[in-house]
């Protein structure tokens, strides 16, 4: 045995080994060696040719930048800390607790940043901290709206450490914009991107989180296209640099040092950075902060129709392709839309020709443009499509809502849609109009669709209905022709709205 060699511990003379290495090295070939007692790897030889090709590949790549330091030395200077004063009665159902400032909307699951704290007594001295950035070098900065909301005194630390005192030229809640004016010159101030950035790109935050300003913090975008429920031109590009209280209308920039959005809230089941931010676009920037600019305040278009979402079910019973476009539930008189003959129960699918994915997008698409713009809407009307050309109103500043007395009449029971119903000019309150649900079974269809005690049925399958005889020819046509959802238009507390029942459990 003492001849035994272990193939493992074989052992090449130095001329073999010399030889074997050349001829791999040349052939730029892969190797398995196993060294005494050492667990068994692999060597890869690159010859001089294929070499030569990786480095050739390598330089066909997308160059990026190793660090962020240049572009952060270049954008930093520009950036703010923003501190405001506000005098204000404490309102005891909220306690002493941030979520007294939040829209409603926000209240179970954003916590926007540079919130207020509390003082004490009836009267609070409230200070909030938040983030702005110069986009002019006389002076003006953005912020965000709910950063300098009712503030008595707005103070600005510069990058430098100098403090300058504010004045806020203009805000615009619906998108929490704000443009404040600082007095002097030769401001460093940045660039709002023109370029939508793509999912993937790097980002970078720039703000004053928790009071420590000129804070960084590197990450991607996330997603785009956010509706987080804070109102109805929700646009939000979504980020992973965290962000956090202080960080609020403080920029989010690109790799080339432009403002790619102005960051304004943030998803936090704890209260702090969990990865997830939201920032307001640079177009939508622009568009608001131009007219804060020359005006002071923002004007939107506005067609006058109160519009909901197309559901498959909604679509199925119009006999639309695909759930998409915009529903109208109701123009209001005199709006351009009523004066160009856009009815209850068209659908708007798209503006100049462009597709209108849903109802929100088309609210976003209208509220950008100015009044007075001519626009033409595609319309799908009874089956068919048309083009109706309008002019732009200016949206009003508040949507009055009407509502309605509830009173019981005798009963016609509707039992399998869950309903009872009372002709509208036999119930107070309801103008003699439609049909009223008097009662609702809470396990019934209609119910389980939205329906309450006191909504009053304007028209069924597109037809107006004035008793629940007429609601019954409805469900029994609708069956007959082997529709599987029918078409209520109902007016709630809420406004008028569309509703469609599956008419298999009906």
């Amino acid at each position: 045995m003492d001849g035994y060699r272990h193939p493992s511990r074989r052992v090449l003379s130095a001329r073999r080994f010399a030889l074997l290495a050349t001829a791999m090295a040349g052939l730029g070939a892969a190797a398995y060696f196993v060294a005494p007692n050492l667990t068994p790897h692999w060597a890869f030889f690159v010859g001089p040719a294929h070499a030569q090709n990786l480095s050739q590949e390598a330089q066909k790549l997308p160059q990026r930048p190793v660090g962020f330091a240049d572009i952060v030395a270049k954008v930093k200077p520009a950036v703010m800390s923003v501190r405001v004063k506000i005098d204000k009665p404490v309102n005891p159902a909220f306690g002493s607790g941030d979520d007294q400032e939040l829209p409603p909307g926000l209240q179970r699951f954003f916590r926007r940043f540079g919130m207020p704290t509390p003082g004490e007594g009836g009267h609070q001295i409230i200070t909030g901290q938040g983030s702005g950035f110069f986009i002019t070098a006389d002076g003006y900065a953005v912020t965000n709206n709910h950063v300098v909301q009712n503030a008595e005194n707005v103070q600005v630390t510069t990058d430098d450490g100098k403090t300058h005192s504010a004045k806020v030229i203009g805000t615009d809640p619906r998108t929490d914009l704000a443009l404040i004016k600082v007095d002097g010159k030769d401001f460093p101030y940045v660039k709002l991107a023109d370029a939508t950035p793509r999912i993937g790109d790097w980002v970078l935050a720039v703000g004053n989180p928790f009071g420590l300003g000129g804070t960084v913090t590197a990450g991607i975008v996330s997603a785009r296209g956010r509706d987080i429920g804070a109102g109805p031109y929700d646009d939000f590009i979504q980020i992973d640099a965290p962000v956090n209280k202080g960080n609020s209308g403080g920029p989010t920039f690109d790799v080339d040092g432009n403002v790619i959005g102005v960051n304004t809230a943030i998803f936090s089941p704890s209260g702090g950075s969990v990865g997830i931010a939201f920032a307001i676009p640079a177009d939508t920037v622009k568009s608001v902060i131009t007219q804060l600019r020359d005006k002071g305040t923002v004007t939107r278009g506005w067609i006058g129709v109160q519009i909901q979402p197309v559901t498959p079910e909604i679509a199925d019973s119009l006999g639309l392709k695909k759930a998409a476009g915009a529903l109208v539930s109701e123009p209001q008189p005199n709006s351009p839309a009523a004066k160009a003959g856009i009815e209850s129960g068209d659908v708007i699918t798209s503006v100049d020709g462009s597709p209108v994915a849903d109802a929100r997008e088309l609210a976003r698409r209208i509220g950008t443009m100015a009044p007075g713009t001519a626009v033409k809407l595609g319309v799908f009307h009874q089956n068919h499509e048309k083009t109706v050309a309008l002019m732009l109103g200016t949206l009003p500043n508040e949507h009055l809502a009407s509502n309605q007395d509830e009173h019981p009449a005798a009963p016609d029971e509707m039992s399998k849609l869950g309903l009872t119903l009372a002709p509208g000019s036999k119930v107070a309150g309801a103008d003699g109009n439609g049909v009223v649900v008097t009662a609702l079974d809470p396990n019934g269809v209609a119910a389980d669709h939205g329906f309450q005690v006191g909504d009053v049925i304007l028209d069924v399958g597109g037809k107006s209905v004035t008793n629940p005889a007429d609601v019954r020819k409805q469900l029994a046509d609708a069956r007959k022709d082997g529709k599987h959802a029918l078409l209520f238009r109902v007016k709630s507390s809420g406004g008028t709205h569309f509703v469609a029942l599956p008419l298999g459990n009906a």
